[in-house]
């Protein structure tokens, strides 16, 4: 990775702004209101939080540009689910991200190897549907980033299947307290109806061991194919819970059947 690069894709990086704390605060609050000008702003003013992530990667032999991209990617997310009501300073919050979705791309780009042009292609449509949802407050069509951005729909279909990788199921991707949830956990099964299971175990003997809330978590995770964030929306706890109460559920099922 080159050391000590000035301009990197085409940001002269010896010239970016540097927020104040109240101007931080300022923007934010902006940005929750749904001022895209601040948005930019407050992203613009954290590029040096992309830069100092990236320079722990010197050793990496890709290039900075693309690690740059990748960050900003990063910081891009962790400003659209930034809660400031948290007593965190933004900074905390942001660099996990940032290194998380630089790691990501680092471990998935030693498989498969991409153009650098698909690679503008996909980082441009990227950011043109953050900026798309922000606006209009919904998923945009393929179309609307292809006007967004002037590239043709073809080649934005192309240019993102060709940076995506397969995503393992137990990849972590939230810990609360010890109790870690899983790509896995937030994926709806409409395989696992009852009658399957019912066909293969003696389930419902085994469910009559469960309390009247681990039960009610249990029919509607696995008989009902919801995801632990749609179970904890209807019953109204945490998802963290939600997983804890799923796990000894389970627990105390399958010791029943192999007793």
């Amino acid at each position: 990775m080159a050391q000590g690069k000035v301009e990197i894709c085409g940001v002269n990086t010896a010239k970016l702004p540097l927020l104040k704390a109240d101007e931080k605060e300022k923007l934010f609050a902006q940005i929750e209101s749904g001022d895209q000008q601040a948005r930019e702003k407050y992203i613009e003013g954290n590029l040096r939080l992309v830069l100092s992530v990236i320079k722990r990667f010197s050793s990496s032999n890709e290039n900075v540009d693309d690690l740059f991209q990748i960050g900003c990617i990063g910081l891009i997310k962790a400003i659209d689910n930034f809660d400031s009501s948290l007593n965190v300073k933004f900074s905390t919050y942001a660099v996990p991200m940032i290194i998380g979705e630089i790691r990501r791309f680092l471990r998935d780009n030693n498989t498969i190897r991409v153009s650098r042009s698909l690679k503008d292609t996909a980082y441009k449509a990227i950011y043109a549907k953050e900026n798309l949802i922000k606006q209009n407050m919904k998923e945009p069509t393929i179309n609307e980033i292809s006007e967004e951005i002037g590239i043709s729909k073809e080649d934005i279909v192309y240019a993102l299947d060709a940076i995506q990788n397969p995503m393992s199921l137990y990849e972590p991707i939230f810990t609360d307290g010890g109790d870690t949830l899983y790509v896995m956990d937030q994926i709806s099964d409409k395989k696992n109806k009852e009658e399957n299971w019912v066909e293969h175990l003696s389930l419902s003997e085994a469910m009559k061991k469960l309390g009247e809330r681990e039960y009610e978590i249990i029919s509607l995770r696995f008989f009902e194919g919801k995801t632990q964030m749609e179970v904890a929306e209807m019953i109204g706890i945490s998802q963290a819970q939600v997983s804890r109460l799923e796990k000894n559920a389970l627990k105390v099922m399958k010791n029943y059947l192999t007793a």
